[in-house]
């Protein structure tokens, strides 16, 4: 059953404690799109702004993606609440052909894109977004369903970088109701958009078995909560990778990193945990590929073959004095050797375009 505060109106006390870390910013961009959560955002923000004596100059941005009909009025509206409650509003439009496959993805790249640049001309460091407690949860079941690492199975984050800017999610721990409850209690009216229930994309199907999940006991907070014991033991172990990578350096006198390579000892590489051998080659790979992110199955993989060639040298090396490479592949852009004795990435040459 849920908990009866999760039906509760946020109260003022509340919301100050909300965006109680971002007093101190000149100015943050409200992503806003009409529905329940990010009027509620507005409205909220707005509250806890007028209670400040000096704040930060807070600024409405809606995107309007031009896949509805209903989307152009629907910035109207927002417009219209921002104004009442004294706020700047702007409409950015989604110009141009929109992909046939994997709309939802490139609509949500486009919408950052869009915020990002609003934010850098409003002098924000900082765009806010609705995300619930809810949105928690789905991103948990989405990202299950794919075989996501621990990172991915953090779900989201409550900061993250993008673009050069700082993507807040203050509302990340409150119920999606408590928003609505919220807005009801105001006299606050909101949009209704019928692609969060349309079964074509994969967010809304899972939405659907929530309830069926909630009366097996994983309901929103319980996944939510999940989500945040997994980001807690990611950061952990990105603890240890930071360890890993100044170990390696030490073995190699210290020295620091060059620019363009990143070389590994292999046979300090291999004594380390396979989950940190998995994220330093990740991160090598990342850092120097040039068609990444890397995708984490290849990564495996490439580990895989890795750590055969390094247990095959270290049971009979094979490495010529030439040099002769034992292990050479190609990943994400990014060129993986073993030779020597050594674990090289580099940058991989360009790829030749085939002519005619």
């Amino acid at each position: 059953m849920p908990d009866d505060d999760d039906h509760s109106p946020i109260s003022a006390r509340q919301a100050k404690q909300l965006f109680a870390g971002l007093k101190a910013e000149p100015a943050l961009v409200l992503a806003v799109s009409g529905g329940p959560d990010s009027v509620a955002l507005m409205w909220l923000a707005a509250r806890w702004r007028r209670g400040l004596a000096r704040g930060p100059h807070l600024t409405v941005v809606t995107v309007d993606h031009g896949l509805r009909p209903d989307a152009a009025r629907e910035a109207r509206e927002v417009k219209r609440l921002a104004t009442e409650l004294g706020l700047l509003h702007r409409t950015l439009r989604w110009r141009g052909a929109k992909p046939k496959t994997g709309l939802p993805a490139a609509a949500r790249e486009a919408r950052y894109r869009l915020l990002a640049e609003a934010a850098r001309k409003a002098g924000a460091s900082h765009v806010l977004t609705a995300h619930t407690r809810d949105d928690q949860a789905e991103t948990l079941l989405m990202r299950l369903l794919r075989g996501s690492g621990l990172a991915g199975l953090s779900a989201m984050a409550r900061l993250t970088m993008r673009d050069g800017i700082v993507l807040a999610r203050p509302l990340l721990d409150v119920p999606k109701a408590q928003l609505i409850a919220t807005l009801k209690r105001a006299k606050i009216a909101f949009a209704d958009d019928p692609t969060n229930r349309d079964t074509a994309f994969t967010r809304p199907r899972l939405r659907a078995l929530l309830p069926q999940l909630a009366a097996e006991g994983g309901d929103a907070r319980t996944l939510a909560r999940l989500a945040a014991r997994l980001s807690r033991a990611n950061a952990a172990v990105e603890v240890l990778v930071d360890g890993a990578e100044r170990f390696l350096q030490l073995r190699d006198r210290g020295d620091a990193p060059q620019d363009g390579i990143r070389s590994f000892e292999a046979e300090a590489f291999a004594l380390l945990p396979e989950e940190v051998r998995l994220r330093l080659l990740l991160r090598a790979v990342n850092a120097l590929g040039h068609e990444g992110p890397a995708e984490l199955g290849k990564v495996e993989a490439l580990l895989a073959a890795l750590d055969q060639a390094v247990h095959q040298a270290m049971a009979g090396p094979r490495a010529t004095a030439n040099g002769r490479a034992i292990l050479k592949q190609t990943l994400a852009g990014a060129l993986i050797s073993l030779a020597g004795g050594r674990i090289s990435i580099v940058p991989a040459p360009a790829r030749r375009s085939k002519a005619g």
